[in-house]
């Protein structure tokens, strides 16, 4: 049972597509399946301002994927991937959270 599907715009698919090693980019992929069936809190978290994030680890980076969930389709319950970044320091970044908004404000106005 899934919990969720996840889409992603272009800013999160230009990320995971510029990462060099394969794995990294396999293992992005498949946190998010496993997020999308167990709703972990380990691997998708609430941040602030209805912002989420993806959590991976791999090989000591801390890779994130933000996003924010589209409820306005009854038929399927999506999560927007907006963007994604190498996590460097203990918080999540505020401009990291206000391109995730600006994002989302752009796929609602597009939509």
């Amino acid at each position: 049972m899934r919990f969720f599907e996840t889409k992603f715009l272009e800013e999160a698919n230009k990320f995971i597509s510029e990462l060099k090693d394969p794995k990294i980019r396999k293992k992005i992929l498949y946190n998010i399946d496993l997020a999308e069936q167990t709703n972990d809190p380990k691997l998708f978290k609430k941040l602030q301002n209805d912002i989420w994030e993806f959590r991976i680890k791999y090989t000591g980076f801390q890779i994130r994927l933000l996003a924010f969930w589209d409820k306005t389709d009854n038929k399927e319950i999506l999560v927007i991937a907006t963007h994604g970044f190498i996590k460097k320091v203990d918080k999540i970044p505020a401009n990291e959270i206000d391109r995730a908004i600006k994002l989302r404000k752009k796929y609602y106005n597009n939509k």
